[in-house]
Parts: C-alpha cells; structure tokens; sequence
C-alpha cells in the first residue's frame, strides 16, 4: 500500500513550467529515492511534498489524506543539519516533541531513550560544534523522526559528508530504517548512493531553465533486501541497475 502519493503535479514560477504531471508512490515501509541531475526540480518537488509549495495543479496524499500544500505534515530534513549550537543535542533532537506540547523533561526522557540507537551514545549534553560532519547528521535524522515516525522526507541528507562516511551513514540509515520500519523518500542527484539505499528509484529528467520540464521517466526497482547490500556496489546486478538508471537519465 503506498504511504505518500504524488498525484500528477505541475508547478510554474514565473511562467516556466518546472515539473510537468509528475506522479510517484512511496510504498508503506520503503525507502524510496527520486534521482534526477542538479537543476531538474527535484528540490521543487521535495518542497511541494512538504506543503511548503502549492502546485499548480495535482495533489499529494498521505495514507489518503490529501495534505496539498499544508506544511508540517512530514518531517524533512535538508541537505544541512541545521542543529541549534545554542542547545545541547539532547535538546537539539528534543524539539519536535517539545513543539508538540509535550513537558521538557518528558521529551528530553524519550528523545534520550533512542540516543544509543542513532549512534549518538554519550553526545546528549554535547554542543553541536563538538560532533562531527556524520553524529551531527545522526541528530539530525533523530530529530526528523521525532517530528514524524509515519515518513521522513529527506533532501541530499548526505551530500555534505566525504565518501568514507557516507559510505558508513549508508549502512546505518539502511540499518535504522530497516529496525523502525521507516517510510522516507530521498532525494539525491548520486546514482550510486540512490541504489545503495533504495528499494526503488524514480529517476526525473528534464531542464526548465532550457524550456524542458521535467518528468518523472521512469523507476528502477532493486529487489535485494536491505539487510543484504555488504558489497552489492561491487556486484554485477549493481552494475545492471545502474546501466538502466542511466538510460532513463539519457
């Protein structure tokens, strides 16, 4: 059953037209990345998904609920961590609970409680400027799922960090989503980091600033379990995938 539906959706600024009937699903407990190249509308779309733009026309249903254009329905997470570095990073990840209404001292206790679980052991009454590139990014998905345990909406989550740690913070978030049973679309411009972390791929092409809107061209779906991706990037059916992937892009 799909947990997020994009419903042909067509934005225009200005008089260009960005994205053009784009539709997609996002399966309940999948993760899902929508791949295209930079300037394709991608954040576009993100912010349309978010509430934060309305389109010009389609709709975006969540487990049925049409929640166009209504902001803080799901959590999203931007290519920075934007952490508070005047609050602790207990109190960093506590914030959406706070927000909600719940007593500080209730939401420091449950934010605590999933510390160990994020990798973030021992850092709860550390600054944000004491954590590295990876454990702030770990605070920051802590904090989106806070915000909203039914999906996360995460926008080049990992594009800041170097290979090496984005190669860890790959096999952490896979393993985190697969214990929580997460829901979350990815957007990211890295064919090898989307079939490193997808269960299916939804690849956008197309280049408005030229006249050509984008579209949604096509999906790549990676049946190999999330448990199971230890060397598949090295692997032929990695290869196989990615030859697809970059037909759709052309």
């Amino acid at each position: 059953m799909a947990r997020l539906q994009v419903e042909d959706v067509t934005v225009s600024f200005g008089g260009m037209t960005v994205l053009d009937d784009v539709s997609l699903d996002v399966e309940s407990g999948k993760v899902a990345c929508l791949l295209g190249p930079s300037g394709c509308g991608k954040t576009t779309l993100f912010h349309v998904v978010a509430g934060l733009t309305a389109p010009d026309r389609g709709r975006v249903l969540l487990d049925g609920r049409d929640i166009t254009g209504v902001p803080g329905q799901l959590a999203y997470m931007l290519q920075k961590d934007l952490l508070l570095p005047e609050k602790t990073i207990l109190d960093n990840v506590s914030l959406p609970l706070v927000l909600r209404g719940v007593p500080r001292a209730e939401a420091r206790g449950q934010a605590g409680e999933l510390l160990d679980t994020f990798g973030l052991a021992g850092t709860g009454d550390r600054w944000p400027s004491e954590l590295s590139g990876g454990m702030r990014q770990r605070a920051a998905l802590l904090r989106s799922y806070l915000f909203s345990q039914e999906f996360m909406l995460l926008d080049e989550p990992f594009s800041a960090l170097d290979a090496f740690t984005k190669g860890d913070m790959h096999t952490w978030f896979l393993g985190v989503a697969e214990r929580f049973g997460t829901t979350a679309l990815v957007v990211t411009h890295d064919i090898d980091e989307a079939l490193e972390l997808a269960d299916e791929i939804h690849v956008m092409r197309g280049a408005p600033q030229s006249g050509v809107p984008s579209r949604i061209v096509g999906a790549e779906r990676i049946e190999r379990p999330r448990t199971d991706r230890a060397g598949f990037s090295l692997s032929e059916e990695f290869l196989e995938h990615k030859r697809r992937v970059l037909e759709l892009l052309g």
